[in-house]
């Protein structure tokens, strides 16, 4: 099979819109990170499919420990690149913890967490709850059930705790997100002052703790709850230790996730490397959602495995096979739990940069002010369309993918398309990203800082 695609890959000779060929990789082989999460799929499914074999990529896939080594053995070129936290390329970019320039030209998936608290919380938030005509609890859950349980925590000289993966990951956003649209403060950023905790005047801590290590940090009781990828939600579920109480599916649809990464200068020394890594990962993607997500069952099988995300199948496939599980029977048809490639979720819209900027600034990971121009120049910057559109477009040339599969690319993409409304209500408006800001009642906005 290996050889088959060797020699396929000799005979491949890509071209773009222009006609123009994409020459051979500069760098065959490849070491490439990932953290067990199930949106690593698009690399793992490049890798069995053989899409990485045909672009004549050499790549060995590397789990690693956490999301700072990830970004640190990118950053000194011991890996190639990544499966990133959306965030990262932008937090890296502008200085905000490690600074170096890294830049993304390809989304991995959209929507794919949720929010877990442990059973002792869930029993104190369930009365509060409605019920649907099912005697189901009614979703989506706002945070405002469970500020009762902080309270009652204040009141009895205890923190409210709860965990996320990295402080400029979507996790921490999401849970930061739902937890002020239900009024409370999960605090404040002030790294100019030397406080990179996050918890300035904080009714809930968060605090970072690894992905696999979600389950067993809760139910220890380190924290009460936590907002993380899959399959480690359903993992809660499946050993009886908590219940996801909101999917960031139920908080924004269509939201951004995860990206792929590299440094800017490894993209400018081996431009053709790059781009046929994107189009097998683009292959991969088209893989996982073709026909209805036909292929998602012998998805969840592979990633099982212990080199890739290492969770029992059954659990892995309750999310990626469109269900999802909230108290143990409470299974629900989420169709767009894990979206890898339909509603253009490959592409890399500044919007979806515009959005991780917005918070980073509301919770002081951004200190000043910013105008309106700032937030676009630097989406553009990070989030690399220009990259993306040469490997889409001779996917296009050579009749591997429809033009269909593809947003017009003669337009200037900015905002992603098919999203819903966030669950505060608030919109969104990437063009106006101040007034967007301005619109919080918890965060800070306009001339404020800390």
């Amino acid at each position: 099979m290996a050889l088959r695609h060797w020699f396929t890959a000799l005979l491949m000779t890509p071209v773009i819109a222009t006609g123009q060929p994409i020459g051979p990789a500069e760098q065959p082989d490849l070491k490439i990170g990932f953290i067990k999460l199930t949106d690593m799929a698009p690399l793992a499914v490049a890798w069995e499919q053989g899409f990485f074999m045909d672009e004549g990529l050499f790549v060995e896939l590397e789990a690693q420990a956490n999301w700072k080594v990830l970004l640190d053995r990118v950053i000194t070129g011991e890996l190639d690149g990544a499966h990133m936290l959306a965030g990262q390329p932008l937090g890296a970019t502008i200085g905000y913890g490690t600074k170096a320039d890294v830049i993304t030209a390809f989304s991995m998936d959209l929507n794919g967490n949720g929010i877990t608290v442990s059973n002792r919380v869930w029993e104190q938030m369930a009365p509060q709850i409605p019920d649907n005509a099912n005697g189901n609890p009614q979703h989506p859950i706002s945070a405002d059930t469970l500020k009762p349980v902080v309270e009652a925590a204040r009141d009895d000289g205890e923190r409210f705790r709860m965990g996320m993966v990295f402080p400029v990951s979507t996790h921490n956003y999401e849970l930061r997100y739902w937890l002020a649209a239900g009024g409370l403060n999960p605090g404040y950023y002030a790294p100019h002052k030397g406080d990179t905790s996050g918890t300035i005047e904080a009714d809930v801590h968060l605090s970072v703790t690894p992905p696999p290590q979600m389950p067993s940090t809760m139910e220890a009781g380190t924290i009460q709850g936590y907002c993380v990828g899959e399959p480690w939600n359903q993992q809660a579920v499946f050993k009886g230790i908590g219940v996801p109480v909101i999917t960031d599916y139920e908080i924004w649809p269509n939201n951004p996730e995860k990206v792929y990464g590299v440094t800017r200068q490894w993209a400018e020394e081996h431009p053709n490397t790059h781009l046929r890594l994107l189009r097998a990962m683009l292959r991969a993607a088209h893989w996982l959602d073709r026909n209805d997500n036909a292929n998602r069952e012998e998805a969840a099988k592979l990633l099982a495995r212990p080199n890739y995300v290492g969770a029992d199948e059954e659990v892995i496939a309750n999310s990626m096979t469109g269900t999802f599980e909230y108290e143990q029977g409470d299974v629900r048809e989420v169709p767009d739990f894990n979206v890898f490639f339909r509603d253009y979720a490959t592409y890399p819209y500044p919007s979806d940069a515009i959005w991780y900027l917005s918070q980073m600034r509301r919770w002081g990971q951004i200190a000043e002010p910013k105008s309106d121009q700032w937030y676009m120049e630097t989406a553009k910057k990070v989030y690399r369309a220009d990259i993306y559109e040469k490997a889409a477009k001779s996917l296009i040339a050579d009749g591997t993918l429809p033009a269909s599969a593809f947003p017009d690319m003669d337009k200037d993409n900015i905002v992603r398309p098919r999203q819903g409304e966030l669950i505060d209500g608030v919109p969104f408006t990437p063009k106006s990203p101040n007034a967007y800001i301005d619109r919080f009642e918890i965060g800070l906005k306009g001339d404020t800082t800390l």
